[in-house]
Formats: C-alpha cells, structure tokens, sequence
C-alpha cells in the first residue's frame, strides 16, 4: 500500500460515511511503437491478462462510479476489453496526441460528475494496487485545500524520471523534469509515476490553464500541480513500490512485467498449501486456482480457467488449460488436458495423454500415448496404451462413452458415436465400430499366421543381393554406394 507524505488531520467531510464520487480516467491512447506489434500496447497480456483489464480490476476494486477510458480511434478492442470488465464506461478518442494533460481534456465531455475525486490512471501501468488508490482518495477528501495528489515511487536507479519536491509541511512544492533538475533537486529520489488524484471540480479549470509552450510542444498533466499551488490550493504525494509503478513500453518491460507476476502468483499458491518443487520453472494464469496438498514439479504450465483440487500431483511438462482437476488426481509426465476436461478423483492421467472436453471419471486410469475427446470414461475404467477415440470425420465433432470398469486394451480405435458398456472389455489393436453391450467382449478377428524358417531365408535373400551388387559394381569400375535410407 502507498505511503502517505502528507500529515494533514482528516476534515469532517473526510468522515462521512457515504463514499464520495470516484471517477477513473485511464489514458490508453498510446500507439506503443516500441513493442513492434499489430495489437494495441495495452491488450498486450500480463499471465494471460491484457495491461488495461489489470487497471480496470483494480478500479473496480475500489468500487468506482463511473471510467471513462481515451483511446485512439481505431482500438475498438481496447474499448471491448474495457466493456466487459467496467460495462458502464464511456469512451473519449483522442485523435492527435498532444501529451498527456490534452488526453484528460479529450475526456471531459464523457466525465458526468463534477463532484468527488479523479483517478488518472495509465493503460500501461497494470499493477496499482486498489489499497494505494485507496490512499490517495483519502488524501485528497482528507483537506478540502488539496487539489491533487501525485503517485510517486523511489525506485533503485532514478535516472531521468521528474523528481517530486516535498516541502517542509509535507506537501508536494513542485514537480521537477530531470532536464531541468538542478543537481541537489536530481539527488532526489522520489520519482513521478505520472498517476495522479485530482478534485473533480477543480480538474478541467486547471487543465484549462495549461500551455504547451514546451520543447515538445504539448500539454503537460504535471503542470496543474504548479497551477493549483499558485491558486491558494496544496498538493500531496503517496509513495508506492516501484514495482507498482512499472510501466510497460516494450517487450523486455513485459518480460520483465511477467516475471514481477509470476514470482507473486508462485508465493500465492505456496501460502494458500501447494508445494512448488521447482517454484521458477512453473508457469500459471492470473486466474488459476490450487487446492492445498498439490505438488506441482518443474516445467508445468496453467493455460487460463483451470481450477485444481485438493491433493492433486501434477508431474513435469503437464499443460492445462480451461480444466477442472478433482482430489487426489495424478497428472504427468507430459500430459496435455485441453479446455472442458473434467478429473475425477484419484484418475490418472499419464504420460503423452491428451484429454480434450472429456470428463473421466473416480479412479479411471489412462496411463499412457492416448488421445481421448468429447468422451465420458466411468470410474475405473482403464484405457490402454494407444487408444484415440476417433471423435471428427471432417465435418462434425461426435462423443465416446466409455462405462464404469471397462477395459480398453492398447491400440484400440474408437470410431466415434460410439459406446463401451459398464464392465465391457476391448481387445488389444481393435477397432471399435458399433457399440459394445455392458460386459461384454469386443476384438476384431485377425488371425496370426507363421512362416517356419523365414527369417533366415530372408536374411540370407538380402545377404546375397547385397554381394552381387557389389560384385557388379566392381566390373564396371565403379565403388558400389548403398541406398540411402527414406527419412
């Protein structure tokens, strides 16, 4: 949570106990040339989740009233993002981009309260916790002399980060450019995030103010601090973790942003009772859920929407996606479960296996290089090594039943619809057309026939082909090279 800079005792309205107005607006109209990329910079995804969805989830958190989100006016799926996690928000295009306090003006006329508090916030910042957003709203109700509260963060190497310059009451005196720091002012190591908390009914008149008589020319969100101090108002800092405050300009920051995430989710699941073997090495989505006693080795990764059970033992370079794993279930090595599987209690499933959209079942064991999709294996039941259930002939998708306590031998063939009756046996190498009645037995008939002595006569074939083709070469001069073998 940040740290507060300003020592001010709340007023009476700061305690009131309705909540005052909250309005987010979340600039996200940068074109993020540095990422190289056809997809908007902020849809760009953090464990699976885009750059905006985080800063919305956090507005949401806070319970605010009203988002208004500037976009370019091409990012229709930034605005669908947006939409779906804040289904209320309004949307200002901002068609040229003159800096950073002409993208707020761009949302003033979507902004419908004119009382409370704003958050600016960036598309491209994800990882502002709603308790620090939290601190700065109450600095701001906390005076009724505080026009804005400024985000700020010490981080290890401040570089040409704007210095924030605290004064002696505590409050934020100006907003410094590196550029144009003295060098007492660059020893400074309170740095600007460029988020920001304005009172809502001072915001745009100190927009308003603003020139862009700079060396670049644009509109300068930083310089409403200085107009408000020269309007009798103060202004207040809250410190956050420079992790906090990451922004997200090119591949490396997202890099460098997935591996902030996934050392958090890690620890996460450890402190909720899995046991990592290997915590570095495995790879989970924002949104994966662990039961305690869950022993995950090296190499594994959650896709998104998977939920695991208590007890579960996932082995190395097992993927997940979309699935739900019940307790006691044993997953791996190598084992691929795609979206809509279903593990039921204590099943296995081995090495090579593939499960797409299947719920399999208490008990069922699938041990080995199988494919099993759009089907239902009762608890119990075992499918040998090989099995695939054959679910697509190019046009439509079809669903294998497979009853309780069946037994599928090794490299069966199951030609979906197809259905396996409780108890029922398959013979190894079958091709299973029709269904097969409850305990019942099904093998194709393939009679077995026997050469006596063929392997040698075959050998001794080759041995001597081998001889007169070196023999022929020879008498024509020329080195005889044996055939390639087919790749």
């Amino acid at each position: 949570m940040g740290k507060n800079h300003n020592h001010k005792k709340k007023s009476k309205d700061a305690s009131k106990g309705s909540s005052p107005q909250v309005t987010a607006i979340i600039l996200a109209a940068g074109k993020g040339t540095r990422m190289k990329s056809e997809i908007d910079k902020v849809m760009h995804k953090v464990a699976g989740k885009t750059l905006v969805r985080y800063v919305v989830d956090a507005v949401n958190a806070i319970v605010a009233d009203e988002v208004v989100a500037v976009i370019a006016p091409t990012m229709e799926a930034v605005r669908d993002e947006v939409l779906e996690a804040f289904p209320k928000a309004a949307f200002a295009r901002q068609k040229e981009r003159l800096g950073t306090g002409h993208a707020v003006i761009c949302a003033e006329t979507e902004v419908e309260s004119r009382k409370g508090v704003t958050l600016i916030l960036y598309g491209d910042t994800p990882f502002i916790s709603p308790d620090t957003l939290k601190e700065m709203l109450r600095t701001v109700r906390a005076n009724a002399k505080m026009a804005v509260c400024v985000l700020g963060f010490s981080p290890k190497h401040p570089s040409d980060y704007g210095r924030l310059i605290i004064d002696q009451q505590g409050n934020l005196a100006e907003i410094v450019e590196y550029k144009d720091a003295s060098d007492a002012e660059r020893k400074v190591r309170l740095c600007n995030s460029g988020v920001m908390a304005v009172r809502t009914e001072l915001l745009f008149d100190l927009l308003s103010k603003v020139n862009n008589k700079n060396a670049k020319g644009e509109y300068y969100l930083t310089d409403i601090v200085k107009i408000a101090r020269e309007n009798g108002y103060i202004c207040g800092v809250v410190e956050a973790h420079e992790a906090e405050v990451m922004g997200i300009n090119n591949r490396a920051n997202l890099a460098e942003a997935e591996k902030v995430v996934q050392r958090h989710l890690r620890e996460r699941a450890m402190e909720n009772g899995a046991t990592l073997i290997d915590p570095e090495t495995v790879f989970f989505h924002h949104d994966t859920k662990l039961g305690r006693d869950v022993t995950v080795h090296p190499f594994v990764v959650f896709g998104a929407g998977v939920e695991v059970a208590d007890g579960v033992n996932i082995r190395s370079f097992t993927h997940i996606e979309k699935a739900f794993i019940d307790d006691g279930a044993v997953l791996g090595p190598y084992a691929r479960i795609r979206p809509g599987s279903d593990i039921g209690k204590n099943a296995h499933i081995g090495n090579f296996v593939e499960i797409k959209k299947a719920r399999v079942e208490e008990g069922a064991k699938i041990n080995h290089l199988s494919y099993v999709g759009d089907a239902f294996v009762g608890a119990g039941a075992n499918i040998g090594a090989g099995t695939i259930t054959c679910n697509y002939d190019g046009y439509s998708k079809y669903n294998t039943y497979i009853g309780k306590g069946a037994f599928i031998g090794s490299d069966t063939a199951l030609i979906a619809p197809v259905k396996v009756g409780e108890g029922a046996i398959v013979g190894a190498g079958t091709t299973v057309f029709n269904d097969v009645p409850p305990h019942a037995l099904a093998i194709n008939e393939k009679k077995q026939k026997i050469v006596k002595e063929y392997a040698k006569k075959y050998r001794k074939d080759r041995a001597k082909k081998k001889a007169d083709l070196k023999k022929a070469a020879k008498k024509a001069g020329v080195k005889a090279k044996p055939k390639k073998a087919k790749r």
